[in-house]
């Protein structure tokens, strides 16, 4: 992640530990999500390898051995409204945007950091590649907060190729990074973003999340997951203060948006 002092390492972990009661970590694992399940609020669980491994709208998530961070925290929810509650993969996903934006800024990649976006309702791109994706799902009192952030992965499956890309791919040649050392920054961010949406709600990171949004702008067809709709068309007007995706006028609060060419 770059030079970094001891005094920085220390108020890393003081405040990733403020927030993060312990990560259990396996070599092999069916999912992360699934074995979150179980877990307590500010538990962590990770692993190098999941071999039933999915993202939103049951989408098979593939990942070689030891090269990305598949992670799945416990998120507490039982006092939030249930509409804060699905804001959350967008304030995850402003946490890992942060994160990269950070990390190629310290290895002096100021264009790569400043080409990080969030992508309506759960995606992370870097250069209009997918750089990590996000799952909330709910269980009773709890929200488990599950992600794939790319770290260490040079080669994609040919349909993806162009789509996905990694922290080590945008970095080039000659570059290295850590798996751990990457989760521990993951953390940090994670623990701030969502300290900062509990204190304040979704509005008080919106402004933020609204600087970092790739869909604006750009003519798009959203269908619905809520109800049997056809697919919204349109501009994209944003994302509004309660999260939802505002498409020539309609706000989407559920679904998946593609960009028309």
């Amino acid at each position: 992640m770059g030079c970094q002092s001891h005094a920085e390492a220390q108020r890393s972990r003081v405040r990733r530990e403020m927030f993060w009661s312990c990560v259990r970590h396996c070599a092999v694992t069916e999912s992360t999500n699934r074995d979150a399940r179980a877990g307590a609020p500010g538990e962590v669980f990770t692993a190098d390898l999941q071999t039933a491994g999915r993202g939103r709208l049951d989408h098979r998530w593939l990942s070689p051995p030891g090269e990305n961070l598949l992670m799945s925290a416990v998120v507490g929810v039982a006092d939030v409204p249930p509409e804060e509650v699905a804001t959350l993969p967008l304030v995850a996903g402003l946490a890992v945007a942060n994160m990269a934006a950070e990390f190629f800024s310290r290895q002096g990649k100021s264009a790569t950091a400043a080409a990080v976006r969030l992508k309506w309702p759960n995606d992370v791109l870097v250069n209009g590649r997918k750089l990590c994706g996000i799952l909330c799902e709910r269980v009773e009192d709890r929200v488990i907060v599950g992600l794939g952030l790319n770290v260490r992965q040079m080669r994609f499956a040919p349909e993806i190729e162009g789509r996905a890309t990694s922290l080590l791919r945008e970095l080039g040649a000659g570059l290295d990074v850590r798996v751990p050392d990457v989760r521990e920054h993951v953390l940090e961010h994670l623990g701030a973003a969502l300290a900062q949406w509990r204190g304040g709600g979704f509005r008080s990171v919106w402004p933020e999340i609204c600087r970092r949004d790739f869909l604006k702008g750009r003519e798009l067809s959203v269908s619905r997951v809520e109800d049997d709709a056809a697919p919204v068309k349109g501009v994209c007007d944003g994302i509004g203060p309660d999260g939802a995706l505002l498409v020539a006028g309609v706000p989407v609060y559920a679904g998946e948006a593609h960009v028309m060419v």
